[in-house]
């Protein structure tokens, strides 16, 4: 991921807490059990995370909680829940690059998650985006409660940005709040259609390698349309309800 200018907190906990609240309008949460976190120091090692059970669609700016991990460990009983800590610390310790780490449970990635082979197939321009571009999980052991857990997820994203987390869901990371959030959108998408034509029973058309490869690198060349989306989607939030910015 190339390297960009540190953004503003203030600024960061806004864009945060709009992507909470898109994130919920979408169905693509769980209950109030994921999480969403975002580097405020250089080295990843201060970041913002979202409180110990708060639903999405209620979050604001202010709520958001500042975790530094060269200070005092926060309570797992009301600040954050120890899932929460495991992995997005580990990887905000781990993976300094990785400025913003989503962790979703959104429906159609979840049921690829599930399969026995999750590979997201290049079977339409969205899907093509993923080719040969997902770290795959599939040593899950129940809830990601260690750091040890935590270290092993990183360590498996590795030089990838995305990770499908076999039989539990998926991660996203990236350098900015914009594009985290489009790309967590179109795998979702993508995924939608390909259980969709799993459904169908008839054999799938893949792309061949080639042609997934060139529209993998077209959207790697187009960062501007992931940023122009979440501003979209922001500027609709702030025509409805523009108190996530509080």
């Amino acid at each position: 991921m190339p390297n960009v200018s540190l953004p503003d907190e203030a600024q960061l906990r806004i864009d945060m807490a709009a992507l909470f609240r898109i994130v919920a309008r979408q169905g693509l949460h769980e209950a109030v059990a994921n999480h969403f976190s975002a580097a405020v120091s250089a080295d990843g090692r201060r970041f913002l995370m979202n409180p110990k059970w708060k639903h999405f669609s209620r979050i604001r700016a202010s709520d958001l909680v500042l975790f530094d991990l060269d200070g005092e460990a926060p309570d797992l009983d009301t600040v954050v829940d120890p899932t929460a800590w495991a992995i997005h610390g580990q990887m905000h310790r781990l993976m300094p690059q990785a400025r913003v780490v989503l962790h979703l449970h959104p429906p159609y990635a979840t049921t690829v998650a599930t399969l026995k082979d999750p590979t997201v197939l290049p079977i339409d321009q969205n899907t093509a985006r993923y080719f040969n571009r997902i770290a795959i999980d599939s040593g899950f052991s129940g809830m990601a409660n260690s750091e040890a857990e935590g270290e092993r997820l990183a360590a498996l994203l590795g030089d990838k940005t995305r990770l499908m987390m076999g039989n539990h869901g998926v991660m996203v990371a990236a350098q900015t709040v914009g594009e985290a959030f489009d790309d967590m959108y179109t795998l979702e998408r993508g995924c939608r259609t390909l259980v969709q034509a799993y459904a169908t029973g008839q054999p799938l058309n893949v792309l061949p390698d080639e042609i997934a490869e060139a529209t993998a690198r077209d959207w790697e060349s187009i960062r501007d349309f992931s940023l122009a989306h979440f501003e979209e989607m922001k500027a609709i939030l702030d025509r409805e309800d523009p108190s996530y910015a509080d």
